[in-house]
């Protein structure tokens, strides 16, 4: 048989394709872990929190679990296929969002769920994850790259200092309710 009639292979899922997948299950994981939390703690929503012997188990655990699953899979597994590759990135991102949605727990185990070190680690990773899936290869960096990135990494790092004002002013105002909400909550 001549080799031009040979089926075509396909090329691996590109790395950016599974970051996108990643960043993408993420942010949405993230904002809907928060939605979910408020409307459980103001009693708009049925309590569907695990609890086990009276301990309530936090979403951050359900995220270990995802996040070792995960990594088993690609550790275990010789040549993971693209659908799986695909299905890992959707994983990784559900179970990164539910773990550092509670980021400060790790820091302060007693601490409550409304911690800023959990939000601030939520910006860090998307950041780093949007920087992942949509930004040029080095090898394809040009001038204006580069030109851009600075532009940009200024633009963000005043965007993060408005933000983090705008949130210490609305901690103060808002976050005093959020601590009652959480106390008067489902235990």
């Amino acid at each position: 048989m001549r080799s031009d009639y040979a089926p075509a292979t396909s090329s691996p899922i590109p790395l950016r394709r599974l970051a996108r997948i990643t960043f993408t299950t993420f942010l949405l994981t993230f904002i809907a872990s928060r939605v979910l939390v408020i409307l459980i703690m103001t009693r708009r929503m049925p309590d569907l929190f695990l609890h086990l012997g009276g301990t309530h188990v936090h979403h951050l655990n359900y995220g270990i679990f995802l996040l070792s699953a995960v990594g088993g899979l690609l550790v275990f597994t010789d040549q993971p296929s693209d659908r799986m590759r695909k299905i890992c990135a959707l994983l990784y991102g559900f179970g990164m969002a539910l773990t550092f949605d509670e980021f400060g727990m790790w820091l302060h185990l007693g601490g409550g769920y409304w911690q800023r070190a959990s939000f601030d680690a939520v910006i860090v990773l998307l950041s780093l994850f949007s920087v992942i899936a949509f930004a040029p290869t080095m090898a394809r960096m040009r001038t204006y790259h580069w030109a851009t990135a600075a532009v940009t990494v200024a633009a963000v790092a005043l965007f993060y200092l408005m933000l983090f004002k705008s949130i210490r002013y609305v901690g103060k105002r808002v976050g005093p309710r959020l601590i009652d909400i959480e106390e008067a909550g489902p235990k």
